[in-house]
């Protein structure tokens, strides 16, 4: 094949032709809206550090719920802003019944049942005094088994409150496999797990601390259980892992700085992946268009396309109701 007879500008020459040749569809229904849920009745509580995202209290969160489903949206991500005095070295308040995550859950349920999914984080650091996301022992350690029962317990606390979707984003080893039994032997079989299979320790993630309250609270860091930026066959023995185990899909966090991990591992397995466009890349976005360094809606559109380009079956992200308006 060669120029003349082969002119590959001439699929772009117009728009009805660009949209026949698309090989990427992005739409709402690739969308999953991460909403931060806090205590009180009839609250929008602005975040600073990601402009346009609020936290909202339960009332508010099932407007947003019905807001999702007008839109096309299938899935809303819940995360708890827990109040200072709920929160404690061992997490309890993750098992509490009637916690914020769980009235939430209840709450969406109850007023929309089926039209829309509810996916609810499961990890102790919304919960935790010192912000990490399992117990620790005295130097700071944070403990793999130990943290397993309880990461079990606040699975079934979450999925007897009407979670659709478990998502463990904890990254302790084997925790896919003994919640999966958990959920079997409660009779909870049909409730999925998308499993962090693959979140690294990222520089990314600041402003959604901000969001739950664990920033000023976070003793150490997280290297001793989240991935190393430097690693991607690790990623692929993790995602191997987490299937095995009983993972319906796998999530990779980040998301842009880490597509070539999406890409790996839908080649490797040929499975459901999903990957989360964190809070640091949702403010990165926003403050380029308040700088005018972009185009606010097309930077929102490309980067949502480019995700699905790189293998994912959706995102989590807080874009998700106004990329949905933009595509109608």
């Amino acid at each position: 094949m060669t120029f003349p007879a082969t002119r590959l500008r001439r699929t772009r020459a117009s728009a009805w032709s660009r949209a026949l040749h698309r090989e990427t569809v992005l739409t709402p229904a690739d969308l999953i809206w991460p909403l931060f849920v806090t205590q009180g009745s009839g609250v929008e509580d602005p975040i600073a550090s990601l402009p346009g995202v609020s936290r909202w209290s339960v009332d508010r969160i099932v407007q947003r719920a019905r807001e999702a489903i007008d839109l096309g949206i299938p899935c809303l991500a819940l995360f708890p802003n827990t109040q200072a005095d709920r929160r404690s070295d061992d997490g309890k308040e993750a098992l509490n019944p009637d916690n914020l995550m769980c009235t939430a859950i209840r709450a969406v349920k109850d007023a929309c049942g089926d039209r829309i999914g509810v996916l609810t984080d499961v990890a102790l650091d919304p919960y935790t005094s010192h912000g990490q996301d399992g117990l620790v022992d005295g130097a700071g350690y944070v403990l793999n088994d130990a943290t397993l029962a309880v990461l079990v317990g606040q699975s079934l606390n979450q999925a007897a409150a009407g979670a659709d979707v478990i998502a463990p984003s904890d990254m302790m080893d084997g925790r896919i496999g003994v919640i999966r039994d958990a959920l079997e032997d409660g009779g909870h079989a049909n409730v999925q797990i998308m499993s962090y299979a693959a979140k690294y320790a990222s520089a990314f993630y600041g402003p959604f601390r901000d969001a739950v309250g664990s920033r000023g609270l976070l003793k150490g860091d997280k290297k001793t259980y989240q991935m190393d930026p430097a690693n991607a066959e690790e990623a692929l023995r993790e995602v191997e892992l987490d299937l095995a185990e009983g993972a319906d899909s796998v999530m990779v966090k980040p998301g842009l700085p880490y597509l070539d991990i999406v890409r790996r591992v839908k080649d490797a397995f040929e499975v459901p992946v999903f990957a989360y466009q964190v809070s640091g890349e949702y403010a990165m976005i926003e403050h380029a268009a308040a700088a005018g360094a972009g185009d606010r809606d097309a930077l929102v559109l490309e980067t949502l396309l480019a995700f699905k380009r790189a293998g994912c079956s959706g995102v989590l992200t807080y874009h998700a109701a106004h990329a949905a308006r933009l595509l109608g």
